[in-house]
């Protein structure tokens, strides 16, 4: 369907905070050199990786939920969290969204609040499954257990990370730091 009608649904029933912020973070999630695995399959200009600003208007664009947002999300309506009211109390809204696997190590996320910036990096999906499962297994794992199936980040534009090993094991380790990527 037309992003616009989905933008629209979406402040009508939800989020009624303007259709342009909206509609980018929207192309945002559907934008594949922005999101590793992008929540949104778009139809038309998205942007490009060089200029990632020039997409179209959402009156030319089209959307849907894209493979992995649908599978991410297919627990929803199983009772799997609880519903709130929405904005104006004529819809019900999930507290939370469920995911299979934790988004926020699949497509990372950068941002600044109260002073505090965080910028996590985007990992690989099959590593973090493996990781997933290899936990439930051994909540007790160590470190060094769960970076031996995550590699490290695993970013969209298949940029190759050239740090050493140790400097991203001390960013598992410490929750800070950089990496280097060619």
């Amino acid at each position: 369907q037309k992003s616009a009608r989905t933008v629209g649904d979406v402040l009508g029933k939800f989020h009624p905070h303007g259709d342009s912020a909206c509609y980018e973070a929207m192309v945002l999630m559907a934008q594949p050199f922005s999101y590793r695995y992008p929540l949104v399959d778009g139809q038309g200009n998205w942007g490009a990786p060089d200029d990632p600003k020039s997409f179209a208007a959402m009156r030319y664009t089209e959307s849907r939920l894209s493979k992995i947002s649908e599978i991410l999300l297919n627990e929803l309506g199983q009772g799997t969290v609880d519903y709130q009211p929405n904005f104006d109390g004529t819809l019900a809204e999930p507290q939370y969204l469920p995911a299979r696997l934790p988004h926020i190590l699949l497509n990372g996320t950068t941002g600044i609040a109260v002073g505090m910036a965080t910028d996590i990096p985007p990992h690989n999906i099959n590593e973090i499954a493996d990781a997933a499962v290899m936990l439930l297994d051994n909540p007790k794992a160590r470190l060094d257990d769960v970076l031996e199936i995550v590699q490290g980040p695993d970013f969209p534009t298949e940029a190759e990370i050239i740090s050493p090993k140790s400097e991203i094991r001390k960013i598992y380790e410490q929750g800070r730091g950089g990496h280097t990527v060619f």
